[in-house]
């Protein structure tokens, strides 16, 4: 079978849609090509990258030229099934299919709940544009032959459009960030609490800059912060915070670097503020803590209580709370073996419940289907 992903908005190397998708399928023995914009062409572990050149003056430009090149593209491949990442692509996603091919659409979030907070958006027009996306991956989604989503919550409002429609969560790769060797309690107590992904207000960059100022009251203890600032005016900002020179911000981290990092933490922190699709959502740096061996302090919100309460793993707060995060911060610190347990307990759910390898065989099982 031949398969063709397309994004026209994530990188060549995407966690998701070419580490753990196209790579695993290519693994699998399928032929498996990854179209994306503003990329080159090269081939890396069996998997054909096509890149196509999609630069735009602005977002809205892109929007309208990069569905066009990457679906001229697309013809070329002349795959039997297409499997697209991307809202924008979804007029793409119907073409395709009115040429007879087999289309897949991977919903990574809730889109209709996460335009009403981009602030690129004028306020007046974010609840209408919400509606129109929604009506128009209602109209789409009817006409695919699967839909794949990232988490149970939008796949129930998916299977009301699709019946073929199958959460994929995910979960990390069993090996990829564990150590074989944990950190020693006396190692632990020296080393930092961590955060690592993507760096915006509503995911809480100013409430752990403030939080780990309130630790450094009472202990030395730094905050190791990996990933970029969205918008990269914010990065001048937090720096204003006088709880930054407690900060070491190493930017963003290729995975091998992301494990060698969480592997000189004591604790993880994913502390996303209360927005409703944040709140349903998996996010994949909780499980990515647990696969490294952490243990977590995440925001208290009820989908993330379950994980964390049924794994033993850490501890949930109010994400808003500095007194409740720097007090988590410090509960780790000074019980290295409680934290040591409870990051243990993390590895073992990821092996048992939470890795990606039960995901793939899923993913794969879609595909014989169609």
């Amino acid at each position: 079978m031949k398969i063709c992903h397309l994004t026209s908005v994530h990188p060549a190397e995407d966690i998701r849609i070419f580490v753990k998708e196209c790579r695993y399928l290519e693994q699998s023995g399928f032929d498996t090509s990854l179209i994306v914009a503003n990329s080159d062409t090269y081939v890396k572990d069996g998997v054909k990258i096509i890149g196509v050149d999609v630069h735009a003056g602005n977002r809205y430009l892109r929007i309208v030229k990069g569905p066009q090149k990457v679906y001229k593209k697309a013809l070329e491949v002349n795959a039997d099934v297409y499997h697209f990442h991307d809202p924008e692509l979804l007029p793409i996603g119907v073409l395709l299919k009115r040429k007879g091919k087999k289309v897949i659409y991977d919903v990574h979030e809730d889109v209709p709940e996460q335009v009403l907070s981009k602030e690129w958006i004028p306020s007046f027009l974010r609840v209408p544009i919400s509606k129109i996306v929604k009506r128009v991956e209602r109209f789409a989604s009817k006409r695919f032959d699967a839909v794949v989503t990232a988490t149970p919550t939008i796949n129930e409002r998916f299977e009301t459009y699709n019946p073929n429609s199958v959460s994929i969560h995910n979960f990390p790769i069993t090996n990829e960030l564990m150590s074989e060797d944990l950190p020693s309690s006396e190692q632990a107590v020296k080393q930092s609490a961590i955060y690592i992904g993507g760096i915006t207000k509503l995911r809480g960059i100013e409430e752990m800059v403030d939080a780990i100022e309130l630790v450094n009251q009472k202990t030395t203890i730094p905050l190791t912060l990996a990933g970029k600032f969205s918008p990269e005016s914010l990065e001048e900002q937090v720096k204003k915070q006088s709880g930054w020179k407690y900060v070491n911000h190493v930017g963003w981290l290729n995975r091998e670097e992301v494990r060698e990092y969480l592997g000189q933490a004591f604790v993880g922190l994913v502390l996303l503020h209360p927005e409703p699709r944040y709140m349903v959502s998996y996010p994949i740096k909780l499980f990515e803590y647990m696969s490294a061996g952490i243990p977590v302090i995440a925001s208290d919100f009820p989908v993330w209580r379950e994980i964390i309460e049924d794994s033993g793993c850490g501890i949930c707060v109010d994400p808003q709370n500095i007194k409740e995060i720097s007090d988590a911060i410090l509960w780790f610190y000074e019980n290295p073996e409680e934290a040591k347990r409870l990051g243990k307990n993390g590895r073992e759910a990821i092996l048992k419940k939470y890795s990606w390898e039960n995901e793939a065989a899923r993913l794969t099982a879609l595909y014989k289907k169609l």
